[in-house]
């Protein structure tokens, strides 16, 4: 039986997850969802709901999706749902976790990895983080859950856009692109998104995510977000407003930014490097993903983690004629960017 595709939903409080899910759910695309809550809220995603199994903390609804309420934790709740799937008591196609406003969402994607159980059944497919216009730089400012949302981010849905002047939203999504460059930006008018938005973007398949995006490792056009922080050189309006209740981007305690090298790596001591900063500042680290170029193989070697969980993987072959460049992305709080990329310079051959 094939993996179960998933999918994490998180956003500040008030952002429109529920409208979101609410609309994913009753659209007609055919796929069964089975959505998973920390808690019921108040509405209900759907009051034609068939089957109320309270004990089980599971609700059937009319189209066919299922929607239940994490019990003892996630990982038990994911493990019962797939036992329910495999003994034919449930149908679902996919599973969409719908986060706290306050979660941070590292450890919910790591039970992903961590639990082989969950593992086996499980394909974590991206992070979808909605952000709310209207309260966003507020939010930014004062909560570090927020913060750690954008960070993790495969896509990220503005929400509320209507209730701030276009200027606000520019200077938001430039704040949100230096936390998270490689996150794309789409403004969503009362969760109407394209399900080809939400769902198969395979964030956490970098394989998948070279063929879907092969620009991954080429610069983005017009203005690199990933060799200045903010402060450095960079004249966009939002740094300038000085006093206007604006919040200095570069005072944002994630960041990004991206190691490039056209030498190859020595893959001895790019390991006990990143081991060893793993160590060090792992919980730190939330998102770091890249495409290297390794000495002793003609294929691309694809690398990711989340925190202190990291993995790689051998890509498709470098093309003939193609530069063998090299290109990693840390996101993550604070992290000592000079340490990180002169280590990263001394493992080149």
């Amino acid at each position: 039986m094939s993996l179960i595709p998933a999918t994490i939903l998180t956003g500040f409080l008030g952002s429109g997850k529920t409208t979101l899910l609410k609309r994913v759910l009753t659209e007609a695309h055919g796929q069964k969802i089975a959505v998973i809550e920390n808690e019921f809220g108040e509405e209900n995603i759907d009051g034609d709901i068939l089957v109320t199994n309270t004990e089980e903390n599971i609700i059937q609804m009319s189209n066919g999706c299922v929607c239940c309420t994490i019990r003892e934790d996630l990982r038990s709740t994911l493990r019962d749902l797939a036992e329910k799937r495999r003994k034919g008591e449930l149908t679902f196609d996919r599973v969409v976790i719908e986060t706290t406003g306050l979660a941070d969402p590292g450890p919910v994607a790591q039970t992903f990895f961590m639990d082989d159980e969950v593992a086996e059944s499980y394909l974590l497919d991206s992070i979808l983080t909605l952000v709310d216009a209207k309260h966003a730089v507020q939010q930014l400012n004062d909560r570090q859950e927020a913060r750690r949302q954008i960070g993790f981010a495969d896509q990220i849905f503005l929400s509320k856009a209507d209730l701030s002047t276009p200027a606000e939203v520019d200077a938001l999504l430039h704040r949100i692109k230096h936390m998270n460059p490689r996150a794309p930006q789409k403004v969503v008018h009362f969760g109407e998104v394209a399900l080809s938005d939400v769902f198969d973007l395979k964030g956490f398949n970098l394989n998948a995510k070279l063929d879907i995006d092969p620009d991954f490792l080429k610069d983005d056009a017009g203005h690199d977000h990933h060799d200045h922080e903010h402060g450095e050189h960079c004249d966009h309006p939002s740094h300038q407003a000085e006093g206007q209740g604006h919040h200095h981007a570069h005072d944002d305690d994630v960041k990004s930014f991206v190691f490039k090298s056209a030498k190859p790596f020595d893959p001895a001591k790019l390991e006990d490097f990143l081991g060893a900063i793993v160590n060090i500042y792992g919980p730190r680290m939330l998102r770091y993903k890249g495409v290297l170029n390794m000495k002793g193989t003609e294929r691309k070697v694809i690398f990711q983690g989340v925190h202190q969980l990291m993995g790689s993987d051998l890509g498709p072959q470098w093309a003939s004629g193609e530069e063998r460049l090299s290109k990693m992305v840390f996101i993550g709080i604070d992290l000592p960017k000079d340490i990180f990329l002169q280590g990263m310079e001394q493992c080149l051959v």
